[in-house]
């Protein structure tokens, strides 16, 4: 696995031996029809600390739910 890096803040994150062991949010979009981006596929990280703060910033709030099952 080669490094990965915060998309927003720019922090390294901690990859050992080829695993992620520092928790992330990773999003992917394939963009459609009805955009100027029609066939792009947009993807990005962001660690957690800049994501609690991209979040703090939503007019309305994320959907939150406790899941038991990891």
């Amino acid at each position: 696995m080669k490094d990965i890096y915060c998309n927003v803040c720019g922090k390294k994150l901690f990859v050992e031996n080829g695993i992620l062991k520092e928790d992330a949010f990773e999003a992917k979009k394939q963009w459609g029809y009805f955009s100027k981006k029609d066939g792009i596929l947009h993807s990005f990280v962001i660690c957690e600390k800049c994501y609690d703060e991209m979040v703090d910033s939503f007019v309305i709030p994320p959907e939150i739910t406790e899941v038991h099952e990891l």
